[in-house]
């Protein structure tokens, strides 16, 4: 029985609303923003700082301080020790995090390398989305991006995904063969979630109703 879906995604496809829609039509936890709350709160540190550097590869002088790291993490960043939150040890906890989350009841988890840290689970959906250029440019000017500025994270946050998966997992991305479906959103939001639906219906042996 499915009782967890993974939602990753190209920036501007639309993953996080159509994740948020899907989890609130399930009536199941979703696990997005909330991923970068609970992390922040395990390391006892800011919001924004986890934000700075999630899925990003660090520059070197984070791979350096990391070095002189000992101990546990609440031992480690509390206090003052923000500034030792690089990307290899978010890395880590990702997946400490995703697999707890996955313990914890009926979930929609977006991103934070969820497909591969739960790929041996059988009660999980595991989907990509994708879209065409114009359908993310328009998906992030309609957010209030500037065309500039679209653009230019059009352009980094992929390739910065792609570089951290390679980097702290030695892996692809996106690796294919981790996705049950991989979907263009161009069909829409509503379109996206019923494929969702209907493939976590084949999945479970049935074609009746969906909890």
């Amino acid at each position: 029985m499915i009782r967890i879906i993974t939602i990753e995604r190209e920036y501007g496809s639309g993953g996080g609303a159509i994740a948020k829609a899907l989890a609130a039509r399930l009536g199941w936890a979703l696990w997005d923003h909330e991923i970068t709350c609970e992390i922040a709160k395990r390391l006892r540190c800011s919001i924004a700082s986890v934000e700075q550097r999630e899925e990003r590869p660090d520059p070197a002088f984070y791979r350096l301080v990391k070095v002189f790291m000992r101990g546990s993490y609440e031992d480690l960043y509390s206090g003052s020790g923000v500034e030792m939150l690089d990307a290899e040890h978010l890395a880590e906890i990702f997946g400490k995090v995703v697999t707890d989350v996955a313990e914890r009841g009926p979930c929609v988890i977006v991103g934070r390398g969820s497909p591969w840290f739960l790929r041996d689970r059988d009660d999980t959906l595991h989907t990509f989305l994708f879209a065409p250029y114009e359908e993310k440019f328009r998906r992030v000017t309609a957010q209030g991006r500037t065309q500039q500025e679209a653009e230019d994270l059009l352009e980094r946050v992929d390739r910065d995904r792609a570089a951290f998966i390679k980097k702290y997992y030695g892996r692809t991305w996106p690796q294919r063969d981790l996705y049950h479906i991989m979907l263009n959103s161009m069909i829409g939001d509503e379109g996206v979630i019923e494929i969702i639906l209907h493939e976590m219906d084949l999945l479970n042996g049935r074609n009746g109703s969906r909890r």
